[in-house]
């Protein structure tokens, strides 16, 4: 793997170099960047099919794409994360990215503009498995953005951690990965979505699903007044198995729970709002 370069601490932008980005950013432009915003990290193939696919071929993609990523990078909108990702032979496209500091002024200038309430993401600087991780859940992302107009479907909503976070009831946090809507005329499924990457133990798997259970008991609902599903997609045939007997010997979880693997989740998710 080759390694990003890196920058220095990132120190403040002049108030006008932020006041002649926002008056000549595209909305292209714009949609890289709040994509970013919306799932902390991503790679530059996630923004690629994200942002682009609109492009004739594959070359114009990949072409345009590096184009506008290094002008968001120069311009301290986006700065590369971590170290490229495997993909021998993909450049940028396997490159992590994350909001910078102007880019970060722009959305909350943008967000203010609107009226909005202020979500600004700020990775820090992400460990390797962390990076994998946040990487794992913008592509489910991507995946059901790709997938959703096929099934005559659209991603209402999706907030990545911690904006997918939502109150316990018990003074802490019910804590997935992802909260999702997905909308089909005027049928509307929630659910919330954890990654497993499989570098947790079945236990503490086993513990995750009980708090998802436990706030159910209680009569508890998230967004929207909804409860939402729980979906985990997790890596391999024989871990999918091993989840899925743990939630076959918890009560009522199958009801709730529904586990695949990972390449399976964004498909799954589209056919069961389309029964």
């Amino acid at each position: 793997m080759t390694a990003a370069v890196t920058r220095p601490t990132p120190t403040r932008v002049r108030p006008a170099h932020v006041d002649r980005l926002a008056a000549r950013l595209s909305p292209r432009d714009w949609r890289v960047i709040e994509t970013v915003n919306r799932l902390r990290v991503v790679s530059g193939w996630q923004l690629e099919r994200l942002c682009f696919a609109e492009l004739g071929s594959a070359r114009s993609r990949t072409v345009t794409r590096s184009r506008v990523l290094g002008r968001l990078v120069r311009e301290r909108v986006l700065v590369a994360v971590g170290r490229q990702i495997g993909g021998a032979g993909r450049g940028s496209t396997v490159q992590a990215y994350a909001l910078d500091v102007a880019g970060r002024q722009l959305v909350v200038r943008r967000q203010l503009g609107e009226a909005e309430r202020l979500r600004v993401r700020r990775p820090g600087a992400p460990g390797e498995r962390t990076l994998r991780h946040t990487l794992a859940v913008s592509e489910l992302y991507a995946q059901l953005v790709e997938q959703a107009p096929a099934a005559d479907a659209r991603v209402a909503t999706f907030r990545a951690e911690p904006g997918a976070w939502w109150p316990n009831g018990l003074g802490g946090f019910i804590k997935p990965d992802a909260y999702v809507v997905l909308g089909r005329g005027d049928v509307r499924d929630h659910w919330w979505a954890e990654v497993d990457l499989a570098t947790e133990s079945l236990p503490t798997i086993r513990a995750k699903i009980q708090t998802y259970l436990s706030f159910r008991e209680r009569g508890a609902r998230g967004p929207d007044e909804v409860l939402p599903w729980l979906v985990i997609s997790t890596t391999t045939a024989k871990r999918r198995a091993a989840i899925a007997e743990l939630v076959r010997r918890l009560p009522e979880a199958a009801e709730l729970v529904t586990v695949v693997e990972g390449r399976e989740a964004a498909e799954t998710m589209l056919e069961i709002l389309r029964e």
